[in-house]
């Protein structure tokens, strides 16, 4: 007669005991670490739990539930040098924020043309025009759209939503998707408050999944579901949320296709109508950031012989004292070509819109443009026509920006250019992602989604009732450590754990990604970019350390000091 199988109690001792190892996954990296003796584990958990160490001789059941007690209690309410006592040695390497990340390989050597986007890539703003751009936004639907002036006690909350979100019109949700069109279930809202996890499932069919057909299309813009892409977004989505708030607080119906209508067209405003420029233009230093910086990465790029191009929707008064402010009044002899108003995405695609040249007050000319003069500006014209005068094209060519679709789609896909993606969120991430809190909280998590792998097998009571408390602490720090990065939905580039619909957008359409254009300032103009080799799921890692593409130190900006 064959034994038994052991019970998730008895295997998981043995493994902490008798083999000497402790099973802990990292990073998403499966780590194997010796120890030395089996005591010193028993004794930590012993003393963390109150309950007696295995085989000290005591109690009927050495090998039983006790110890599962004991390791459920060992999470995070532990102190925190039990965990780290269990991480293996070299996985703490701290991630670097100003490091440049890289999905595919890319050699700056190879690199003569370098092109930029203006706003949120050369000119990066304060939370502060986020305010002022809820608020403006909320005055044109009072004042213009007529809507309740109850609206007005509302003011814009940093921190509520992430870029990357979809907004399912219809249905009046806001929620984040996964990479496989999964809806994270916590992530859904209403208004200013969370939907139920059983609603939402109800409302798409009894599922999380949203179908193809519903999802935007190439550029967010789908039937029924649009994704909000860029920074200026965020308080889009806000006020959209907060105008909902107020309508259900007060039981007020609504249709929600005009809603959704006359909000983008609020914000639109505050855009087109020029009212953000001229409060960025009255206030430099209040509303524009890494001025030094920019400098430096320009300058620097010049001294090397690299061609530069600036290709912005933005108008030309506006660009042009921005650029003063930052890089100083000569910026334009840095630039090869200036074009403003481009209406990107459709300069990509679009052939019929010939070039305009603005002579140096940024009036129009009327004479017919044969050729791309250095320090010249030039207005909308199209991508097509770019390159046929100039003749920059292919892998010679790298573009910065940061709309996923309107700055880099066209450009790697249809033109082969070299494409870097701007995120400012990625700083602030990486800072969270170094903390000991969400270190520990994802080593524990981990290790339990090893332990209810390994021992789902198991059936009998006292294993199934381990296994439900294994699972709902495993949801407890899933809740956790998405909250550390926003309450409401999390980090912008995963969900619990499969990478989010704006991080399949950002692997697919950036060669390249960095919290800001200064980040290229670590680095030498002829450094080579190599992703790391993740493993697949039916891939063994070969090696422990898998996250060092941002490990590295950072020199100090020392050349800024002389560069003026």
């Amino acid at each position: 007669m064959s034994p038994s199988p052991l019970s998730p109690s008895v295997v998981v001792t043995r493994q902490l005991t008798t083999r000497n190892y402790f099973y802990c996954s990292f990073l998403q990296a499966t780590v194997l670490m010796e120890r030395e003796a089996c005591g010193k584990v028993c004794s930590c958990l012993s003393h963390c739990s109150g309950v007696k160490a295995p085989f000290s001789g005591e109690g009927k059941d050495p090998l039983g539930r006790d110890l599962h007690i004991a390791m459920l209690s060992a999470s995070l309410t532990s102190p925190l040098s039990l965990l780290l006592d269990l991480l293996p040695p070299g996985v703490c390497n701290l991630l670097n924020p100003a490091a440049i990340y890289a999905n595919n390989e890319i050699s700056l050597g190879d690199v003569e043309i370098y092109g930029f986007d203006y706003d949120y890539t050369l000119a990066q703003y304060s939370n502060l025009l986020h305010s002022m751009i809820f608020n403006t936004a909320r005055d044109i639907l009072i004042e213009q759209f007529k809507y309740p002036e109850g609206l007005g006690k509302y003011d814009y909350i940093p921190g509520f939503a992430i870029r990357g979100l979809h907004y399912d019109v219809q249905k009046s949700l806001l929620m984040k998707i996964d990479a496989f069109h999964y809806v994270q279930l916590g992530t859904a809202y209403r208004g200013l408050k969370p939907v139920p996890d059983e609603e939402v499932i109800e409302l798409y069919g009894g599922t999380q999944h949203i179908p193809l057909y519903q999802m935007s299309d190439f550029y967010g813009k789908g039937p029924s579901l649009k994704q909000f892409m860029d920074i200026f977004s965020l308080p889009e989505m806000t006020l959209l949320s907060s105008v909902i708030d107020y309508f259900i607080t007060h039981g007020i119906e609504f249709d929600q296709v005009h809603l959704y209508k006359d909000i983008s067209d609020a914000i639109r405003d505050v855009h087109v109508k020029g009212v953000m420029y001229k409060w960025i233009e009255k206030d430099m230093e209040q509303y524009i950031l890494h001025g030094d910086e920019i400098y430096a990465v320009l300058n620097r790029l010049v001294n090397h012989k690299k061609k530069l191009f600036l290709i912005t929707n933005s108008p030309f008064s506006f660009v042009d004292k921005g650029m003063k402010h930052m890089v100083g009044k000569n910026w334009r002899d840095l630039f090869d070509m200036v074009i403003v108003q481009a209406d990107k995405p459709n300069f990509f695609t679009d052939r019929r819109k010939p070039f305009r040249k603005l002579d140096d007050k940024g009036s129009l000319q009327w004479d017919k443009i044969n050729q791309l003069e250095k320090g010249k500006i030039y207005k909308e014209g199209n991508l097509f026509d770019f390159l046929r005068l100039t003749g920059w094209r292919g892998s010679k060519v790298l573009y910065f920006g940061d709309h996923l679709y309107s700055d880099l789609a066209d450009l790697m896909l249809r033109h082969g250019w070299r494409t870097g993606a701007i995120v400012p969120e990625l700083e602030t991430e990486i800072r969270i992602i170094n903390t000991e809190q969400y270190m520990h909280s994802l080593t524990w998590q981990q290790a339990l989604t090893g332990l209810l792998e390994r021992m789902q097998m198991y059936q009998d009571a006292e294993s199934k009732q381990v296994l439900l408390e294994w699972m709902k602490e495993r949801q407890e720090i899933r809740s956790l450590t998405k909250n550390l990065f926003n309450p409401q939905f999390g980090s912008i580039f995963r969900t619990f754990h499969n990478p989010t619909y704006f991080s399949r957008r950002l692997v697919r359409f950036s060669d390249i990604y960095m919290a800001s254009i200064s980040c290229l300032l670590n680095y030498d103009v002829n450094f080579t970019f190599y992703p790391r080799r993740t493993p697949l799921q039916h891939e063994a890692p070969l090696w422990m350390d898998q996250l060092c593409t941002g490990c590295m130190k950072t020199p100090f900006l020392e050349e800024m000091v002389h560069i003026r």
